[in-house]
């Protein structure tokens, strides 16, 4: 659905809390009021239309009744001029509180961009002649897919906005184009002017012969064995929600959404002996970034930011029941804006539910003959975003044990090129289909405030004792633990083999056993790049190459690969801000974890590949005086078979 901002907003109704996700008419007044103050021409663009959020020290102290400033944060493109401007607008006072040009970068790619840059190229006469001269003649069959161009240091790109495309050719209207490319031609797209400044011809390769279709109706024969699984939780959900405030047995939190990030959660606190206790204030997946492994001309520039270089949130899929989410569903919309300023709403972005998670605990006194145990459920939140070939879902989950997990579920279809030699960079998976190795990067922005602030970070290794009078057997081993007190120090990667982990206390707060409230990050699974350390792509995205960055909170610190990193040449972020070496210790701290899927594709992974996993695990330790799960109730059975 999309609303016209020339549309005279609706009086602004009241929200329940500074952090409530603005509306549609807010969105509409903020653009509306910028454009009239500012006397913006048709030619401007609005990359960003996103709630700025207020200060921390606001939130924390806001009481329900309290007055709420509200302020909208926008990105702005000319593209007559190709300047890029930043601006708030306080909806209270009706006016543009801040306005700024930002020399030298470029913004978001947003969709309409994408459709404009693809009808620009097909209507080109020197692309439809390169088609022909590949025997190409159905331009109806032809996908023009514009990609970021990345920084690789070539004069003749910088200051203007491009697009490199990728090329394919269904087999039929309704095919799978990713499993024909047409490589070789690579139109480059001035996205300002949307005109087309060269179409790279780097030769005729023959475009692959297996369609590769997937979709049930290209499927001969579906299975016919498989019994209805039905979930059904007959006296509704446990949980309450008001506005975007999620209350979930003792679990408490608000989330929002942004263009750029997607979900994010806020104030997540677990009550304990009637007592909220905060654990995170701001978490979200603040980059992604997929470099491929391919160097040929075709290939080397595959190298994608999902969420400097798009946004995840803007690529957010409207959630249909039984089909992405199953049980008793809560859906969040999500309001956002094409690059017009039209409000645009994705419906049931979000997906809130709850789902049985197995063994919670269980033990048997065999003397006794007695069996105590209790079922798990967790609380999922989820959104799932379609970016070009891949389709990205983002889960947190909350545990009755006081647990937090983040899990990425990774599926879609394969980035491939035409076979053109061998696949020494790649797996083939269909005839003269070569699957590219990749790597996908997430990097997590986590606001801990563990009981509070300050907060400290420990790295914690386990090692063994070495034999002798202490340990004459051999079998002593023990977990130490080593303060990270500045930035420097705190720039670290996983250790499987020394069981390592990253613990968060607050060493102001002490349980009753004397020893610091805490929650320990567990990674999971993860990798680093195989990028050189000279590569544009690392210069770009240096946050890759630590697992763990720690820094002091500042609220203008988002992004670990700097603010603007569309075809930017790259140090900025986590790398720029930690050569100050700030002090970390005891006091407001920001953990970014980043962890990485490494992906040698398989030929089981065409034509769709089977969902992929990866994540982390943030555990309490120490935070509960005992196992927050005693209260747990034992689940009612549904037959004979639960008890003896």
């Amino acid at each position: 659905m999309t609303i016209s901002p020339s549309i005279a907003p609706t009086a602004i109704q009241p929200v329940l809390h500074p952090l409530e996700p603005l509306t549609p008419e807010e969105i509409q007044l903020a653009v509306t009021t910028v454009r009239s103050e500012r006397h913006l021409s048709q030619q401007f663009r609005f990359p960003t239309v996103t709630l700025n959020e207020p200060l921390k020290e606001v939130v924390l102290t806001f009481q329900p009744g309290d007055s709420i400033q509200r302020e909208v944060f926008l990105i702005l493109l000319d593209n007559e001029t190709g300047s890029t401007y930043e601006a708030i607008v306080n909806l209270n006072q009706r006016k543009v509180t801040s306005w700024q040009h930002i020399p030298d970068v470029q913004p978001n790619i947003m969709a309409d961009e994408l459709a404009e840059c693809e009808a620009a190229v097909k209507a080109h006469p020197e692309f439809q002649a390169a088609l022909a001269k590949r025997g190409i003649a159905d331009l109806a069959l032809v996908v023009v897919d514009p990609w970021a161009i990345g920084h690789f240091g070539f004069a003749d790109e910088v200051g203007l906005r491009l697009s490199r495309c990728l090329c394919y050719l269904r087999a039929e209207a309704t095919g799978n184009f990713y499993a024909r490319p047409i490589d070789g031609l690579v139109p480059v797209v001035d996205l300002n002017q949307m005109q087309v400044l060269r179409i790279d011809d780097l030769g005729l390769v023959p475009v692959p012969p297996d369609p590769g279709e997937y979709a049930s109706t290209f499927v001969p024969k579906l299975r016919d064995d498989i019994k209805p699984l039905l979930i059904t939780q007959p006296e509704g959900a446990s949980f309450h929600v008001n506005g975007h405030h999620i209350r979930w047995q003792k679990w408490q939190m608000r989330i929002g959404f942004t263009p750029r990030e997607g979900l994010v959660l806020y104030t997540v606190g677990y009550e304990d002996d009637g007592k909220l206790r905060p654990i995170l204030y701001r978490a979200s997946m603040a980059e992604m970034v997929v470099p491929y492994g391919d160097p040929r001309p075709q290939h080397f520039r595959k190298n994608a930011f999902d969420l400097g270089e798009h946004g995840v949130g803007m690529l957010a899929n409207s959630l249909k029941l039984g089909c992405d989410c199953l049980g008793e569903i809560y859906y969040f919309d999500a309001v956002l804006t094409n690059s017009r300023g039209e409000v645009t709403i994705t419906e049931n972005a979000i997906c809130l539910h709850e789902e049985d998670y197995g063994m919670l605990w269980k033990h048997t006194d065999w003397r006794l003959d007695a069996v105590e145990g209790r079922r798990s459920r967790r609380l999922v939140l989820s959104f799932v975003a379609t970016v070009d070939n891949y389709e990205y879902g983002f889960f947190w989950y909350f545990y009755q044990d006081g647990t937090i997990q983040y899990e990425i579920k990774l599926t879609g279809i394969l980035l491939c090129g035409a076979l053109n030699g061998d696949a020494k960079y790649g797996t083939i998976v269909a005839p003269e289909l070569n699957a590219l190795n990749h790597q996908h990067f997430f990097g997590m922005r986590l606001d801990l405030d563990i009981d509070g602030q300050p907060n400290s970070v420990y790295e914690v290794n386990t090692h063994a004792e070495p034999m002798g009078d202490t340990n004459p057997y051999g079998n002593a081993f023990y977990a130490a633990s080593t303060l990270l007190a500045t930035e420097q120090a705190a720039q670290r990667i996983v250790d499987p083999l020394a069981g390592r982990y990253w613990k968060i206390v607050n060493p102001n707060v002490q349980n009753r056993l004397g020893q610091p409230v805490g929650y320990k990050l567990i990674p999971g699974d993860t990798i680093l790049p195989f990028a050189h350390p000279d590569s544009p792509i690392l210069k770009r995205a240096g946050f890759m190459t630590k697992h763990l960055w720690v820094t002091p909170y500042k609220p203008d610190e988002r992004y670990p690969a700097g603010n603007y990193p569309n075809q930017h040449p790259g140090g900025e972020g986590l790398p720029q801000w930690t050569q100050a070496n700030r002090a970390i210790d005891n006091t407001d701290v920001v953990v970014w974890y980043t962890f990485g899927h490494h992906h040698i594709p398989r030929p089981e992974d065409f034509p769709v590949m089977p969902t992929a996993y990866s994540g982390f695990t943030l555990k309490p330790v120490g935070f509960f005086t005992a196992s927050p799960a005693l209260d747990v109730p034992p689940t009612q059975p549904q037959n004979d078979h639960c008890h003896r």
